[in-house]
């Protein structure tokens, strides 16, 4: 497996809606998520941004949808984003072969669409600072399964340097003032 490149990778954000938001407890899921969703918007890295059943869930959080401008959105109802012929397309037209992914919740739609991916030939990068489930052994047998399965587990700050590479970066210091 390799570093993130920019310019071969996706974002894939799953299911980060307001009452999934809600049901977790004391998580900073939320705030990185938010942090790497802006990071991607300056960056220019294509999003995929999936919705589970948005009627009953609510919509995806406000501050990631004004976060990233160029978002591609897929209303699904499967818990694998792949078994959704619309989404599993746009993925493949894209023409990336890492997918950065992360979401709610991370033992049900997160795991089923990273082994889906891992499946199809994708290299997956698991953030697991943006990624949350209700309870916490769910979420960690949930990246120990991936793991072994071959995804590679990261934090926000991982891929945000992973994506800038150096400090001599033209938008280093506006991604970077994310963080602080």
């Amino acid at each position: 497996m390799n570093t993130i490149n920019i310019s071969d990778c996706i974002f894939l954000i799953i299911d980060i809606q307001d009452k999934l938001v809600n049901m977790l407890s004391k998580s900073s899921v939320k705030e990185n998520a938010i942090k790497l969703a802006k990071a991607g918007g300056i960056l220019n890295v294509p999003t995929v941004i999936t919705e589970q059943y948005p009627k009953g869930l609510g919509p995806t959080i406000t501050e990631i949808k004004s976060a990233v401008n160029n978002a591609k959105y897929f209303e699904k109802t499967s818990f694998s984003i792949l078994n959704d012929e619309n989404i599993k397309k746009y993925i493949q037209n894209l023409n990336k072969k890492q997918i950065i992914l992360f979401g709610i919740e991370m033992h049900i739609c997160v795991l089923q669409s990273a082994i889906d991916l891992l499946n199809e030939g994708y290299e997956i990068f698991i953030v697991k600072s943006a990624s949350g489930s209700r309870n916490d052994d769910d979420k960690e047998t949930a990246l120990r399964r991936l793991l072994h399965l071959g995804a590679q587990i990261v934090t926000t700050e991982m891929v945000i340097f992973e994506l800038l590479k150096s400090s001599k970066h033209p938008n280093f210091k506006e991604v970077q003032s994310l963080i602080k």
